[in-house]
């Protein structure tokens, strides 16, 4: 592997998580090829990196990732080396043998938020073009995709934050929903410690006491799944307590009579019993925020990842309308997207039901447009297909898709229900899988094809504030690793499509800005040379003098009227809830991050610093949950849901509810979250319910062992390992990543236990030590209804069995 260029500094950005931190890439002296340096002039990170950036450049090593194509002569044989001709020959022949057989539709392509525009634009163009199916979607369905929808439903656009991040600092209230920063995205918790030492307050909503949680000036504890009734409950103490902001609401929005009608049916006392949040913290939120002359309300997957994820943020959106802080500077409504390109992938056509320039794929016009760039006929493009989880779930059945090319995902663990969707990966006739590494996925595969990395490859991505970037090569690949663009060409070629789908970057881009033209997500004025001399350019930005636009909504929302639409939801509970202390499943489970793993961790698992930071899975249960379980710190639990059981040691904590255990989702095997998780989905965005389910937790039988890590077991495959895989770096000790620059110091934990007399899986009785309930306030101008629950309305109070608990709940939910 040789550096590209000179031996000077190449400025590029983090492979990671949505901030797309500004990096430098040096020539290496070291291991690695290149040295990851601080960039300061970029304004999103300032310089500051996390773990996970700083040590990016230890996947760029030969015994780490791909660095030849892998083909499997039968379904029993193991995986060998082969040409690229014969591993692209093998991957058209196994599409168009199931086309053959099967139907056009029988064919699919799943892609990755992780893939820069140009990848994600001519993955979609690939599908409808060259394959002419209409199943194609992407991981990222299981990100952003709640937030999306009600973005577009009250403002008639989707960007994830409508202003730039640093805006965050100047506000004065910002309510962060489901989002742990100081762990999924630690440079940009800056930030929200600016907001606070410029007079400013924040107000965190997350059942557990995370780090982040842990620098706010009022934290809310719901019970997961409670997000929607809390927010309703803030809506109607404002509207109550007379701090909604009457102009804004007549001269600016519509719905706000039918709004209003539905969250008067959330009561403060209802609330409390459906939340766990006492009153008086209610209030005092709906004050603090109400009061605030500008504020934020910024949500992550806690409150996205539901059965109801579109409701529950469209009734966030509700409370910024209602208080009128949106579409105004300093104010507004955001979302914290997730993966490195979560924004651009669902922009140009990597979705189901998408064009490029975030067109409907049901719009005659948009369709017409695009197959003008493209060089079609119109009527020759398929319409919208499966979501994500449904493609997933239809492999291998009849009228399913029965081939698939899968690029830069790993669903063998990221998704819902994960047992059940290996075995359907595992019925297909054909799998085809382009990455970076041999994750749990690629293992399943026909064929493996080695792809470029960040820094061996230029193209564009969007950050989490619309900001479009360009990641610059620095280091060329392994000589038998191509891009993703490249193995599209050779296999459009094959397909019979010889034209159309080019290998250089910037090429596509090119063609990409002319098919965004127009849209909502208009990348038109656009160019990798403004992008390079203005450190990016903020869409949309129709022409090449448009300044671009760094902030939405100031002077119209994106809506055919110009005015936001607020949303008429009311609460409704989970898809699955825990069923009673004395039921099979009678606890909750929410998972998410942490800090030294990215997402189904395929690529940071296969790094030393990163794993001596976080080894492998755990079981977050509070101490009171521990004792009548009787299990100490590091002991093996076994949880089990309605689709299966997953094992990991038990980190004793009393940062997690005493109802609610966590489990991080990075790890495949036996300790995989997902295993666990609930594939319900949401009717408008159809994202998956992974931040909520029913679990029975006890020790796992038999096991002994104290406080070591459970080794990840590898998935059973239909086909035998490869013969020749790559090398993978593991776990030594247990310590600290020696590169961070945010405090990554976790409150103290409670000392393990001494082990007692085991008993069946929890049935919890006794009080918990939780702080003093706060004074309930009277009702506020009640409306309608009594002040009691619903009939099966769930209530807070139950968080522990027998008791009524008005106080604070304890916590629980990192994004």
């Amino acid at each position: 592997m040789t550096t590209s260029g000179s031996g000077t500094a190449t400025d590029t950005h983090c492979p990671y998580c949505a901030l797309q931190c500004g990096m430098r890439l040096r020539p290496g002296a070291g291991p690695e090829p290149v040295e990851v340096l601080e960039r300061p002039d970029f304004p999103v990170n300032r310089g500051a990196l996390c773990g996970k950036g700083r040590t990016a450049a230890a996947v760029l090593r030969p015994g780490v990732r791909l660095t030849e194509p892998l083909v499997r002569d039968d379904r029993g044989a193991p995986l060998r080396p082969a040409s690229w001709d014969e591993a692209l020959d093998r991957v058209a022949a196994g599409l168009t043998t199931a086309q053959r057989r099967y139907g056009h539709d029988a064919v699919g392509v799943f892609g990755g938020g992780g893939l820069t525009n140009e990848k994600a634009y001519l993955l979609g163009k690939f599908a409808r073009v060259a394959l002419r199916t209409p199943h194609i979607d992407y991981n990222g369905r299981f990100c952003m995709s709640s937030a999306a929808a009600a973005h577009r439903r009250a403002f008639g656009i989707d960007r994830g934050l409508p202003f730039p991040l640093a805006d965050i600092a100047g506000t004065d209230c910002v309510i962060l929903v489901g989002a742990n920063p100081a762990e999924t995205m630690p440079p940009a918790l800056r930030y929200f410690r600016e907001l606070r030492e410029n007079g400013g307050r924040l107000i965190v909503v997350d059942p557990r006491r995370t780090r982040t949680a842990e620098q706010a000036d009022l934290h809310l504890q719901p019970l997961p799944g409670a997000d929607l009734a809390l927010a309703l409950g803030l809506l109607h103490l404002l509207i109550a307590d007379g701090r909604a902001d009457k102009d804004f609401i007549a001269r600016r929005t519509t719905g706000f009579a039918q709004a209003r009608a539905a969250a008067m049916a959330h009561w403060p006392q209802r609330v409390e019993r459906l939340t766990g949040v006492p009153v008086a913290q209610l209030a005092a939120a709906a004050e603090m925020f109400g009061e605030a002359p500008r504020g934020m309300v910024l949500t992550a997957r806690g409150p996205e990842q539901q059965s109801k994820g579109t409701d529950t943020v469209s009734a966030w959106i509700n409370l910024c309308l209602a208080a009128g802080k949106a579409g105004r500077p300093g104010s507004g409504y955001g979302c914290l997207t997730g993966q490195g390109n979560g924004q651009g992938g669902r922009e140009h056509g990597q979705k189901a039901d998408q064009l490029p320039g975030y067109r409907s794929i049901t719009d005659p016009a948009a369709r017409r447009h695009v197959a003008a760039v493209w060089g079609v006929d119109p009527d020759g493009l398929p319409g919208p297909g499966r979501s994500a989880y449904e493609l997933l779930d239809s492999l291998g059945t009849d009228g399913g898709v029965r081939a698939l090319l899968l690029m830069g995902s790993n669903p063998v663990v990221s998704a819902p229900r994960a047992a059940h969707v290996t075995e359907r990966i595992r019925a297909l006739d054909f799998l085809a899988v382009g990455d970076v590494v041999l994750s749990e996925t690629a293992r399943l595969a026909d064929v493996v094809l080695p792809v470029t990395q960040w820094a061996e490859e230029t193209g564009t991505t969007t950050n989490l504030e619309g900001r479009v970037i360009l990641r610059s090569k620095a280091v060329d690949a392994p000589e038998r690793v191509r891009s993703d663009l490249a193995v599209l060409h050779g296999l459009a070629a094959r397909l019979g499509v010889p034209e159309g789908f080019p290998e250089d970057p910037e090429e596509v881009f090119e063609e990409l800005r002319r098919a965004s033209a127009g849209g909502q997500a208009d990348y038109a004025g656009i160019s990798y040379g403004r992008i390079r001399a203005e450190d990016g350019v903020f869409w949309p930005c129709p022409a090449p003098d448009h300044p671009g636009t760094p902030r939405l909504f100031l002077d119209r929302f994106a809506t055919p009227d110009g005015r936001a639409r607020f949303a008429a939801v009311t609460h409704r509970p989970a898809a699955e809830e825990p069923d009673g202390p004395d039921g099979d499943y009678p606890l909750y489970l929410t998972t998410g991050r942490v800090v030294g793993q990215y997402q189904s961790g395929a690529q940071t698992r296969r790094v030393d610093e990163l794993n001596r930071s976080a080894p492998g899975p755990f079981v977050e249960v509070h101490p009171v949950l521990a004792r009548r379980l009787g299990v100490a710190e590091g002991e093996l639990l076994a949880v089990t849901s309605r689709r299966g059981r997953a094992v990991a040691p038990a980190r004793v904590t009393d940062t997690i509810r005493p109802d609610t255990v966590f489990m991080p989702f990075h790890w495949g095997g036996e300790g995989r979250a997902n295993t666990l998780t609930n594939p319900a989905l949401d009717p408008v965005s159809r994202m998956p319910e992974f931040k909520v389910c029913a679990v029975r937790v006890g020790p796992a039988a038999g096991e002994r062992e104290k406080r070591g890590a459970v080794t990840e077991a590898a998935e059973p495959a239909r086909r035998t390992e490869p013969a020749r895989r790559p090398e993978r770096t593991g776990p030594t000790r247990r310590t600290e990543p020696t590169h961070r620059t945010e405090p990554m110091q976790r409150t103290e934990r409670t000392e393990p236990m001494q082990r007692t007399e085991r008993t069946e899986p929890v049935q919890i009785t006794e009080p918990v030590q939780i702080t003093e309930p706060a004074q309930r306030m009277e009702p506020a101008q009640i409306t309608e209804s009594a002040a009691r629950s619903a009939p099966g309305e769930r209530t807070g109070r139950r968080a522990v069995a027998g008791r009524t608990a008005s106080g604070p709940a304890v916590p629980g939910r990192a994004s």
